[in-house]
């Protein structure tokens, strides 16, 4: 039995079989429970590892149907709408989900109807079976009315009314019983009743394309795994041509014969569906695994999922029939995140802001596009330089006016000369942000130098020494509004 607190009390949160037999149920105090039975035995309730076995239990359920659902905190809701002829019928289905979850020593109550409530009202208060198709109202209506899960205070006024069965509600007529209980009486009564056909939310999404292949003896020699394997991948492949379609995510789930279920995913920065590319992307992380695929006993049956998959254009060829080298450097880029995993292949996007320090940003390699890069006039110079300095570097600059360009600044130690000045770009910090005012330590160089959000205003000016080279710098906050003294910092280096 599970034991937990319950205002300053220990009570009883589950028990088994025997000590409900004994007159023990859920809510009781372990103090009346133990004096009622001395050899009591209890265990603190673990809610947690409750959830986590049964999110378990859902993966394996998986190899049945891919329409599971949780039912807290002691259920599962599995939609085998299409799936019984893969096991012999609807009888031989259910068979075989009591027969391989109660291996694991676990009880179980399983009920299949027409509709996930009123397979949910039969399993938890009535008689575990198979329903006939059109008999749901008939098996749900000697069901009490606890089955509807209805609130306390409803369950007490049905009570005083008299109307304990789903049998007395359901020759009443709607509107009076909604009138005076709520709506949701109705709502629910009718999905147990099945006259309104209920839907579940699977955790995980149907893939656009998935294949399987079982085996009657499981496999756990590496080579049988890759053959079985390369075989679903040719069938994929194959739907995904026949489609025009090419994957961007491949899932490899290897359901072991104790229950167990390893998936293995890879994704793809472009649609594909040539079969040796997806092989040696799985191989990759196959290879790049910290926990080694383990066979146990063996695999019973392997399934290969498409869950993302997108238009897929003419390969784009060179003239001598090989691949051009974007196509080549995006299997280069693939290879690298099935080996390294998503959080290590980046590259840089572009960011909606016009502050040059959140103008782009490093993301997944296989993350959405984002907004598209600036494209510059043509026959202009660059705005922005491609390398700027993070954080900027102070300068000592000298100007003809307090708030104009620079004639001659000082960086490093050495003295440029400006002979061309192009500016301001005035650009503000954001105004959802803190603006942060540089911050330089004390007897540190160049290197140790520190601004985050230099002022709150910033002019930027494009200049050019007497040697040719060109400089992104600005002048930090407004003279004599923000500042009495702005500061100088240069910014970026043009190529």
């Amino acid at each position: 039995m599970l034991a937990e607190p319950v205002q300053g009390a220990l009570r009883l949160a589950a028990v088994s079989r025997q000590a409900r037999a004994l007159g023990l149920g859920p809510g009781l105090t372990l103090a009346d429970a133990s004096a009622r039975i001395p050899y009591l035995v209890a265990v603190d309730h673990d809610p947690a590892a409750d959830a986590l076995l049964l999110g378990r239990l859902a993966e394996g359920c998986d190899r049945w149907t891919p329409h599971v659902a949780l039912d807290p905190p002691d259920g599962l809701l599995l939609d085998v709408t299409g799936c019984d002829h893969l096991v012999g019928g609807e009888a031989a289905l259910r068979e075989t989900v009591v027969r391989t979850i109660q291996g694991a020593r676990l009880h179980l109550r399983a009920t299949l109807a027409g509709t996930p409530d009123t397979a949910r009202a039969l399993a938890r208060f009535g008689r575990a079976t198979v329903v006939p198709p059109g008999h749901d109202e008939a098996a749900a209506r000697p069901l009490p009315i606890a089955c509807l899960t209805l609130p306390e205070t409803t369950r007490a006024a049905l009570a005083l009314s008299g109307l304990k069965r789903l049998a007395d509600l359901a020759d009443l007529p709607s509107r009076p019983l909604a009138a005076r209980f709520g709506e949701d009486l109705t709502r629910r009564l009718h999905r147990v009743l099945g006259r309104e056909e209920g839907r579940i939310t699977p955790l995980r999404p149907v893939p656009a394309v998935s294949v399987e292949r079982a085996y009657a003896e499981p496999i756990a020699h590496a080579g049988a795994i890759e053959a079985g394997l390369r075989e679903l991948i040719g069938r994929a492949a194959g739907l995904l041509d026949a489609a025009g379609r090419g994957g961007r995510t491949f899932e490899a789930s290897f359901f072991r014969s104790d229950g167990s279920v390893r998936r293995i995913a890879v994704e793809t920065g472009r649609p594909v569906r040539e079969a040796v590319t997806i092989l040696s992307l799985l191989r990759e992380r196959l290879d790049a695994l910290a926990d080694p695929l383990d066979p146990g006993y063996g695999f019973d049956l392997v399934r290969l999922c498409v869950p993302v998959a997108e238009p897929l254009r003419p390969l784009q060829t060179g003239l001598h029939g090989d691949e051009t080298g974007e196509d080549a450097f995006g299997d280069l880029v693939d290879r690298l995140v099935a080996r390294l995993g998503p959080s290590r292949v980046l590259r840089f996007a572009a960011w909606d802001s016009h502050d040059p320090l959140r103008s782009s940003q490093m993301v997944p390699a296989h993350g959405v596009s984002g907004e598209p890069w600036p494209v510059p006039e043509p026959g202009e110079p660059p705005t922005r330089p491609l390398r700027l300095f993070d954080p900027p570097h102070p300068i000592e600059a000298l100007a003809e006016v307090p708030d104009g360009p620079p004639l001659r600044f000082r960086w490093r130690r050495v003295q440029h000369v400006v002979v061309l000045a192009e500016g301001p770009e005035r650009i503000a910090a954001e105004w959802w942000r803190r603006p942060m005012a540089p911050s330089v330590e004390p007897d540190a160089g160049p290197a140790r130098e520190r601004a985050a959000y230099p002022a709150p205003t910033r002019d930027y000016y494009r200049v050019e020494d007497v040697e040719g080279r060109r400089f992104w710098l600005f002048r930090a906050g407004l003279y004599g509004r923000e500042a009495g003294h702005p500061r100088w910092f240069l910014h970026g280096l043009f190529a």
